[in-house]
């Protein structure tokens, strides 16, 4: 018996989005060999998407890009991005999973309350990676355990975060009959 190669593009460079991929896809397809690559593409959105809607858009976009590459079972993309909902400013991201031959799956994380003085200086230009950085002393910690990490005193992460949304927008490509209109 073959066992069973699934590849899988995704629509960043960053280790920490390629490793939630794998994990996520390897968690549905625990038999199967996972062969996850990272590639970069544009996201058409700003470095730090402040919307949902750039968000999502961003991730969708480096999905579509990845899937334009070919080779792939699957086309993976994450964009982190932050916004002011009704309890405040939070950072979340969308996730965008589209199967070779058709079918696409928008999903987005849970969200993480950001303080005031971090979306201030969001709204002032800077990445949330890099204000996490000053605030905490840490360095390019959005390829480690992201500002999830530092916020939660590492009780979850980025690549959980990431993880989670990924395996949770898999279901309508794993059950097509269940999700068609």
């Amino acid at each position: 018996m073959t066992q069973e190669y699934i590849p899988v593009l995704v629509g960043s460079t960053n280790p920490v989005k390629i490793a939630a991929a794998r994990h996520a896809i390897s968690a549905l397809f625990p038999h199967a060999a996972v062969d996850c690559k990272g590639v970069a593409v544009p996201s058409g959105v700003p470095d730090q998407p402040m919307t949902a809607a750039d968000t999502r858009l961003g991730a969708i976009n480096r999905a579509k890009a990845c899937e334009a590459m070919g080779g792939a079972l699957f086309y993976v993309a994450m964009e982190g991005g932050v916004d002011r909902f009704e309890d405040g400013p939070a950072t979340f991201a969308y996730v965008v999973i589209i199967r070779q031959g058709g079918g696409m799956s928008v999903g987005r994380s849970s969200q993480l309350p950001l303080p005031e003085q971090v979306f201030a200086a969001l709204e002032a230009g800077e990445e949330l990676g890099h204000v996490m950085d000053r605030l905490f002393h840490t360095t390019n910690i959005k390829q480690a355990g992201g500002a999830i990490a530092l916020l939660t005193r590492n009780a979850e992460s980025r690549e959980s975060s990431y993880r989670q949304a990924l395996i949770l927008a898999m279901a309508p490509l794993l059950h097509t009959e269940l999700y068609q209109a």
